[in-house]
C-alpha cells in the first residue's frame, strides 16, 4: 500500500462552503501473491460542467481542484475571451448528482461571441474534440505567433526534474497529468495537475494568465496532441515541452503557428519537431 497522507494535504477549494479531497481509498488486491483487499489511494474524477451567463456549454471529466484556473485556461485556450478580465465572475456549485458547475459570467460582448460559435460536448479525459458539430470548428484559424521567446536546452533537465513537484496527487495515485510554466532558466514557477492532459494544461493557461507569466515554455508529462498545440498557442506559448510523443498533426499545427514542439523530453535528450531556431545551447 501506498504510504497514507492526512487528508487535509489534499483538499480542494471550498464549494458550497464544504472542501472535499483528491483522492480516495479503495479496497484492492495487489499481485504476486494475490492476498486479502487492502487499502489505496485513487484519483477522484468528477464531471465538470462550464456554463456561461447561465447556457451550459461543456462537461468535461476532471480533477476537482484549481477550478478557478481551469475556467479561466479553458475559456482563453478555446477562444471565447481574450484576457481574464472578461469574465466577470466564477461560481462552483455542487449539483445532486456529486458534479459540479462552473457559473461563469462573461462580459456581454463575449457572451454574444460565445452564442455565435456555441458547441455542445461531453469532454473524456482522452479526447478535446467530442460532440464538435462542425469539422470547421476544430480547425480554427490560429494568429501565427511572434519569436520573442529562447530557451537553453542545458536548463531541460532542471524543469523536468521539478514538475513531479506539482503532482502531490500523481505521487499518492500515479493517476495524473501535470503542465507545468518553466523560465528561461529552467526554473519551474508553477503547475497544475489533473487526470485529463487538457484540462492540466488549461488549468496552467489560467494559472499563467492570472500570474501574468510571459517569458519561459509549458512543459507537459504526457503526449503533445493537436489540441495541446492550438491550446498552448491560442494563449501565446511559443515553446512547448511534451514527456511523450507528439503527433503528427500536432507537428503540422505547430509549423504553421510558429510554435516550437519538441517531444521525448528526457534528461539529456529531446526531439524539436519544428522551429528550433527559439532553442540555444
Amino acid at each position: 500500500m501506498k504510504n497514507k497522507r492526512p487528508e487535509n494535504e489534499l483538499t480542494m477549494e471550498k464549494i458550497n462552503g464544504v472542501s472535499r479531497t483528491n483522492v480516495q481509498q479503495k479496497n484492492a488486491k495487489q499481485s504476486a501473491p494475490l492476498g486479502s483487499p487492502t487499502p489505496d489511494w485513487v484519483a477522484e474524477e468528477v464531471p465538470v460542467a462550464l456554463i456561461y451567463n447561465g447556457i451550459s456549454h461543456v462537461v468535461m471529466m476532471t480533477s476537482p481542484k484549481d477550478l478557478d484556473h481551469f475556467a479561466i485556461g479553458f475559456s482563453l485556450s478555446e477562444g471565447i475571451i481574450t484576457s481574464p478580465q472578461e469574465i466577470r465572475g466564477i461560481d462552483s456549485i455542487v449539483n445532486c448528482h456529486g458534479g459540479i458547475e462552473l457559473h461563469i459570467e462573461l462580459s456581454s460582448r463575449r457572451f454574444a461571441g460565445l452564442k455565435e460559435r456555441r458547441r455542445n460536448m461531453a469532454g473524456r479525459t482522452g479526447c478535446g474534440i467530442c460532440g464538435t458539430e462542425q469539422l470547421a470548428e476544430i480547425f480554427r484559424p490560429m494568429t501565427p505567433l511572434p519569436f520573442t521567446q529562447t530557451f537553453s536546452l542545458s536548463y531541460l533537465d532542471i524543469a523536468l526534474a521539478q514538475l513531479p513537484h506539482v503532482q502531490e496527487i500523481g505521487a499518492l495515485t500515479g493517476c495524473t497529468h501535470a503542465a507545468g510554466w518553466i523560465d528561461p532558466e529552467g526554473k519551474l514557477l508553477g503547475g497544475c495537475e489533473d487526470v485529463g492532459r487538457h484540462v492540466a494544461l488549461d488549468k496552467l493557461l489560467g494559472m499563467r494568465a492570472k500570474t501574468g507569466w510571459q517569458q519561459g515554455a509549458v512543459l507537459v508529462s504526457s503526449r503533445a496532441s493537436y489540441e495541446m498545440v492550438q491550446k498552448s498557442a491560442n494563449c501565446g506559448v511559443e515553446i512547448l515541452f511534451a514527456v511523450s510523443a507528439a503527433t503528427s498533426l500536432a507537428i503540422e499545427v505547430a509549423q504553421e503557428c510558429n510554435l516550437t514542439l519538441i517531444g521525448f523530453c528526457k534528461p539529456g535528450r529531446g526531439t524539436v519537431y519544428t522551429h528550433p531556431q527559439r532553442l540555444v545551447i
